[in-house]
């Protein structure tokens, strides 16, 4: 009886197929939308550097529920989900969630060359790898949650949700109602439209006014440009809350736990506002469908990307102009 033909390793190919198929078989891992990269959750563990821990998981030696994942960027739940590294596996670490009132000067990044204070070099030394939910400009002071649960952090920056932060905007002038109504109404800036939820005038100094403004997105330098565009320069700008957690009271500088109250606060929000700012249409082309539901076609999905980068860089050289169609307003859509 002959043998099986074998390749170069000595194995015959049915085997060798086999041991490929079991070695990529793909574990339960988290919706595409939910979850934590794999990669940032071996980070905040504290097993390696992010950069280190996309290594460990290309070499193999990382498990979710007992299957092998070599793909980066697969995303993970912490809390229902079994994760091994090396065989041994990693430890849960008790959830932490501070608030931190951020002056002016200190940058929100993880890590700073210029050796500058961060939010997180605010907190106590014991406190552990944690990190900032959302950001504020190096300019600006206020409100800036810090935490180590990865779930609410990103249900709480993610624009689906449409968290509403609160800002004390002190600006150069007095805007008049219908600079107030324009910024409601929302204008364009360089990666989209952008619009506040709310705004107000708190009260008058001399040269200026002092305003409050809810925005429900968090686009960089946000306030800062849309006030600039409508002729009010921003002299100093503070965020006094996050949803429903508030500012209040704390110095400069200070940092505080939330109580489990809040937490609950925090977690009731997300789930009372599952998609604030989102429309139908928004919605459905965000799931890869036109807003009656049918699939998009490749030449739509094209021209989405299209309309994204003639937002972001002006009309490409040579692109055919469009007019605004009826029920249009100036592109808006």
């Amino acid at each position: 009886m002959p043998r099986p033909a074998r390749n170069s390793r000595g194995k015959s190919p049915s085997r060798a197929k086999t041991v490929r198929r079991r070695r990529s078989a793909p574990a339960r891992l988290a919706p595409e939308n939910s979850g934590e990269r794999l990669q940032k959750v071996l980070a905040a563990a504290g097993v390696a550097s992010r950069r280190e821990s996309e290594t460990l998981i290309l070499e193999g030696r990382v498990e979710v529920d007992g299957q092998t994942v070599l793909e980066l960027g697969t995303r993970v739940d912490r809390d229902t989900q079994e994760i091994r590294v090396d065989g041994e596996a990693l430890t849960r670490p008790k959830l932490v969630y501070f608030a931190v009132h951020k002056p002016a000067g200190v940058v929100c990044t993880a890590s700073d060359p210029a050796g500058r204070t961060r939010v997180t070099d605010l907190l106590p030394p014991e406190t552990g790898r944690v990190f900032n939910v959302g950001r504020l400009d190096l300019e600006s002071e206020g409100l800036i949650l810090v935490t180590n649960d990865g779930a609410l952090a990103n249900q709480l920056t993610h624009p689906k949700h449409g968290v509403e932060k609160t800002y004390e905007v002190q600006v150069m002038g007095y805007p008049d109602a219908s600079v107030l109504a324009q910024v409601r109404k929302g204008m364009h800036l360089a990666e989209g439209f952008a619009r506040a939820v709310k705004v107000k005038i708190k009260s008058r100094r001399k040269n200026g006014a002092i305003l409050e403004m809810v925005l429900d997105e968090g686009r960089n330098r946000e306030v800062r440009r849309m006030l600039a565009k409508v002729g009010h320069k921003v002299q100093r700008l503070t965020r006094i809350a996050v949803g429903p957690i508030r500012l209040g009271e704390m110095p400069r500088g200070a940092a505080r736990r939330l109580t489990p109250e809040e937490v609950r606060k925090l977690r009731d929000y997300i789930r009372k506002n599952p998609a604030r700012n989102h429309s139908k249409g928004q919605q459905a082309r965000s799931a890869g469908k036109s807003a009656a539901g049918k699939p998009l076609t490749r030449q739509a999905v094209f021209q989405g990307r299209q309309r994204k980068r003639q937002a972001a860089g002006g009309k490409a050289a040579g692109a055919p102009k469009r007019g605004r169609g009826p029920g249009r307003k100036g592109g808006q859509r």
